[in-house]
């Protein structure tokens, strides 16, 4: 399954951040609780791949949190930190500043060694669409710093934001790969709302929740619905479509139960889960 998709504005931003990191300290790199593995572009993941790294775990309220602590010891390193935050309720400012001075303590305390006293920290804030850039920006500095939405591609450009005393951030757009060479990478995406939904069909998408669904968090589809979780997703769907009285020409409207599904899933309808667990 590959699937082809690269505004031009990405390409742009993706020249532009290579260009740009020459004059950062250090990357913080926002990925999606719930898809920690999918929501890494790995083009961006080898242009910074010597650069110090915060990752940031963002929608932590949204993801199965004993899965999140699996993830943050996986992806800690000797150059790399991990936070898991609610960008929305946790205390954003003090632990993304502690986080940043953590991972560049070792660069400090060679300048230090040099007589060379420490300057203000100068970070890339990178990820994927829609995985909370801005937002993060914005709680940082205590206003509304960047335009942010609940859609992917509100970000166009790269920005200087002063949020902090001893932090400066360089937001970027989100960026995607020219293509999905991996099924399990797009649906992910599709399923957290990173990709718009005309990328790829709803009966992909829909189907792939179900079953994830059924697999992982079977009580939570059947409380939902109040419907017997089956095999067959098409029979499942038709039972959705009968129980809504979801109807088109008198006949069960899939396509309108399958939309549901999708659009409650990505509501948190099913409370808190997480789509892939680390190796």
């Amino acid at each position: 399954m590959t699937i082809q998709w690269f505004p031009g504005h990405m390409t742009r931003a993706k020249r532009e951040i290579e260009e740009r990191l020459k004059v950062v300290d250090m990357v913080i790199e926002c990925r999606d609780s719930r898809i920690p593995e999918s929501s890494v572009n790995p083009l961006l993941k080898s242009l910074t791949i010597n650069k110090p790294r915060l990752i940031i775990l963002t929608k932590r309220d949204k993801a199965d949190p004993d899965i999140t602590a699996a993830w943050i010891k996986a992806l800690s390193d000797e150059n790399t930190q991990v936070l898991a935050l609610d960008l929305f309720n946790d205390d954003v400012r003090t632990k993304i500043v502690d986080g940043c001075k953590r991972v560049m303590k070792p660069k400090f305390d060679r300048w230090l060694a040099k007589g060379v006293r420490p300057r203000k920290i100068r970070a890339m804030v990178l990820g994927i669409p829609n995985v909370g850039k801005s937002t993060l920006i914005n709680q940082l500095g205590k206003k509304k710093v960047m335009v942010t939405a609940d859609r992917p591609g509100v970000t166009m450009a790269l920005k200087w934001a002063s949020v902090h005393p001893e932090l400066d951030l360089l937001d970027t757009p989100g960026v995607l790969w020219p293509k999905f060479d991996d099924k399990t990478v797009a649906m992910n995406l599709a399923l957290t709302g990173a990709i718009k939904d005309d990328v790829l069909p709803l009966e992909d998408v829909a189907f792939t929740a179900y079953s994830f669904l059924r697999n992982f968090y079977p009580g939570r589809l059947e409380k939902r619905y109040e419907l017997e979780v089956v095999e067959d997703p098409i029979v499942f769907f038709n039972n959705l479509a009968a129980k809504r009285s979801y109807l088109k020409s008198g006949e069960a409207d899939l396509q309108r139960a399958m939309a549901t599904l999708v659009r409650e899933m990505r509501q948190d309808e099913f409370g808190a889960i997480t789509l892939e667990r680390p190796a």
